[in-house]
């Protein structure tokens, strides 16, 4: 019998990272381990101090090649004087020509004085020519060019009138300039060593070093600074986010300036601003629900509790549970919708015909209850608003007229435009005959969960949460409007919707609602 390995195909388990014990989010990946401060300092540094070394590169190649040049510039003035001098052919210590090549050399010689580095030699055959201050000053490098015969003769007798010699004090130039008078032949020997002007170069490359080393730690400092001072908002974004709690998210980056780490704050905040708005409308909606469902939940479990076995008693429990249930219900639905209101999309703006939305809302709004509902102001011409929620915050302010005006009483609807050109105003309103509402509560009166007192009154009692005219004030901001009261204690009060409402080029009917023009007619007759 065989037996299968199964491990050999089972693939490994790719490894779950680390999380974040607070924040959720995934623990360090791999890479640098260097402060970004530090990477900044360095780079800079770096790209310093590559600079740095290509000047100094670029600085000695130049110098040395400079160094050449004057060193032929020197042999060449030594040849022109020479020249010069034989041009005379005078002997100065007697007036009279030279008699021979070997005299001639010997004054010029006499009356040379050879600059640090330089040697300069006379030869008649095999005869060396040279003062102490002229040929031996040579010497002070280390090399002595009249003693060392072997160079002398390569110099003398080699076919090349110029060139490079290899010393044991390193390279000398030369050029070899030939004096012929009759059958005499001689021979004018100018050397530069290359050796102390190189080390001249070196020194002021030192000096450059140096200096470079100064400036090096000079940018270091700068560059440390400035990478501090770049990525402080940076910091500011970390502590920002570090700070930031499940309970608290009302820190904030500062922003300073105007440039990308600026933009990067600002982006922060905004970001930051969006989280802190859904938290508190997660948290306002779960903290709604909780306090709005406990009292049905309450009440449910009371009356099951207490519930006795008879049929009456069960089917009296059953309707209050139903009732509770279906409150739970508009609870939930409302509660919903205004966790909708801050998200894109809740309204969705349409052009429409003003007279015809209205019209709408009056016949939706005929079944509410027996009351009398009579259009006294109507406004002509075309919005922009979103039909479907502007009808439900109309129908919500009617509803509330309806259950807090006496019955067989009034409510009226109309609406009008306020204002021209681009201050234009849509105002759309519901007034009824109702105790109205006092000048206190109505500035509390669109808060959630707020009941006026007209909800007190036990004969008239609605049963809901306070969450309706919340509902029309979010509708009327999700348009860039204002949901407003205005009553009188004792005379009914007046709900309105008031949204911007640019001018259209050209008026005519948008959206359903039947025959417009036919349906004014109707209501101008019915007010007249």
């Amino acid at each position: 019998m065989t037996m299968t390995d199964t491990t050999a195909n089972t693939a490994p388990l790719p490894a779950v990272p680390e999380r974040h014990p607070r924040t959720g989010n995934p623990g360090p990946r791999s890479g640098s381990k260097v402060p970004a401060r530090w990477r900044i300092a360095g780079w800079i540094l770096l790209t310093t101090a590559l600079t740095l070394l290509a000047v100094m590169l670029t600085m000695r190649s130049l110098l040395l090649n400079g160094t050449q040049t004057q060193a032929h510039q020197d042999i060449t003035q030594e040849l022109q004087e020479f020249r010069a001098f034989a041009a005379e052919g005078v002997d100065p210590t007697t007036a009279k020509p030279f008699t021979s090549i070997e005299k001639m050399l010997e004054i010029f010689l006499s009356r040379q004085s050879a600059a640090q580095g330089e040697v300069i030699v006379g030869t008649v055959g095999q005869r060396i020519l040279y003062t102490p201050t002229g040929a031996l000053s040579s010497q002070a490098n280390g090399h002595d060019l009249p003693r060392d015969q072997a160079l002398m003769d390569s110099i003398r007798t080699g076919d090349a009138s110029s060139g490079i010699a290899h010393t044991s004090e390193g390279e000398m130039h030369w050029v070899r300039l030939p004096v012929v008078s009759g059958n005499e032949t001689g021979h004018l020997i100018v050397g530069i060593y290359m050796a102390p002007r190189e080390a001249q170069v070196a020194g002021t490359v030192l000096t450059i070093f140096f200096v470079s080393l100064g400036g090096l730690a000079v940018t270091a400092g700068i560059a440390w600074l400035v990478a501090g001072q770049i990525l402080s908002p940076v910091r500011e974004v970390r502590r920002v986010a570090e700070d930031i709690s499940e309970s608290d998210l009302t820190a904030r980056v500062p922003v300073r300036g105007s440039d990308d780490i600026s933009a990067l704050a600002v982006t922060f905040n905004t970001m930051l601003d969006r989280i802190e708005s859904a938290y508190r409308t997660q948290r306002a909606f779960v903290d709604d629900a909780s306090h709005e469902l406990r009292t049905p939940i309450t009440v449910i479990r009371g009356h099951l509790e207490l519930m006795e076995d008879n049929e009456a008693d069960r089917a009296r429990t059953l309707a209050l549970v139903d009732d509770e249930l279906a409150r739970m219900g508009r609870i939930v639905s409302d509660l919903l919708l205004l966790a909708k209101v801050d998200r894109p999309g809740f309204a969705q703006p349409r052009r429409t015909d003003a007279a015809t939305l209205l019209l709408d809302i009056e016949a939706k709004a005929q079944v509410l209850g027996p009351r009398g509902w009579p259009i006294l102001e109507i406004a002509e011409g075309s919005i922009s608003v979103d039909t479907q929620r502007m009808t439900q915050a109309v129908l919500q302010l009617a509803t509330n007229a309806c259950q807090y005006s006496p019955e067989e009483s009034t409510v009226s609807l109309g609406s009008r435009f306020e204002g021209e050109g681009g201050a234009r105003q849509f105002t759309i309103w519901v007034s009824d005959q109702g105790r109205g509402v006092e000048e206190e509560e109505a500035a509390r009166i669109f808060g959630r969960f707020h009941r006026g007192q007209a909800a007190q009154d036990t004969e008239r009692a609605r049963p809901g949460a306070g969450l309706g005219l919340a509902i029309v004030r979010s509708i009327a901001e999700a348009h860039q409007g204002s949901a407003w009261v205005r009553s009188t204690q004792g005379s009914g009060a007046t709900f309105g919707i008031t949204v911007p409402s640019p001018i259209y080029d050209d008026d005519g009917d948008a959206g359903p609602g039947g025959n417009v023009t036919e349906r004014l007619d109707e209501v101008k007759e019915h007010q007249q």
